[in-house]
């Protein structure tokens, strides 16, 4: 893809955090990769939504992680970005935020347990809550640490069938085929986190989803014979 075009998508990405609420202030960043080009392009770090243009973005080696002709540093979670990347082959773009629902569980050292379709529709199983890093490894490559630790939960789990993960003490990332696919499920995580919230606080006691309901909402849309949407 041309370099122009993906600094574009980026960019559009990063201002829809803002139009659907996921973000405030400098918080949050989408980044996007060219698996062809060997690079990534991500928000710049602490620029506002306000003030950044698409030629902002920072162009990133996937394979060494030093910036490629840019007069802005890239986020601070970069490095986090690549090594999901490197890690999560199918992936094309990745989101970070502090949503308030999401960031909620987070806090709270939960997983979001599947209670309904509407979870079922994107996340197949319960939404991870990946426990906090050690002192040792926030004090020293923080970021990659992150990053670090979102994969070696995901060594039992599909991360294309379960493309997000919560950080204990943090937030939430998710993942998509490009990056418009990851803020879709950004914005459905902080969905289903909130209606989660919700259906919690009425009864406590709500049970998880049926396995055959669940299974028979996520395969309608991603099985190998999924119907839903128009051909």
């Amino acid at each position: 893809m041309d370099l122009k075009k993906l600094k574009e998508i980026v960019y559009q990405e990063n201002l829809n955090l803002v139009k659907h609420d996921l973000v405030v202030l400098t918080w949050g960043n989408v980044s996007a990769v060219d698996r062809k080009k060997g690079i990534m392009v991500i928000k710049p770090s602490g620029v506002s939504y306000e003030k950044m243009k698409a030629t902002d973005m920072v162009v990133v080696s996937l394979k060494t992680g030093k910036t490629i002709n840019s007069h802005y540093r890239p986020s601070s979670d970069t490095p986090t970005h690549l090594e999901l990347y490197r890690k999560f082959p199918h992936i094309g773009g990745i989101v970070h935020t502090h949503s308030p629902f999401a960031t909620a569980f987070a806090q709270a050292g939960l997983d979001i347990v599947p209670l309904g379709t509407t979870h079922a529709d994107t996340f197949y199983g319960a939404i991870p809550c990946i426990k906090k890093l050690s002192k040792q490894a926030i004090q020293k490559d923080y970021e990659l640490n992150t990053g670090k630790a979102i994969v070696n939960a995901f060594k039992k789990l599909d991360y294309e069938a379960m493309p997000a993960a919560l950080l204990q003490s943090h937030g939430p990332f998710a993942w998509g085929q490009n990056a418009h696919e990851a803020v879709k499920n950004a914005v459905t995580l902080e969905a289903v986190a909130k209606m989660a919230f919700i259906t919690l606080r009425v009864n406590p006691k709500t049970p998880k989803i049926d396995q055959y309901l669940s299974d028979k909402h996520y395969q309608r849309k991603h099985g190998k014979n999924a119907y839903y949407g128009q051909k």
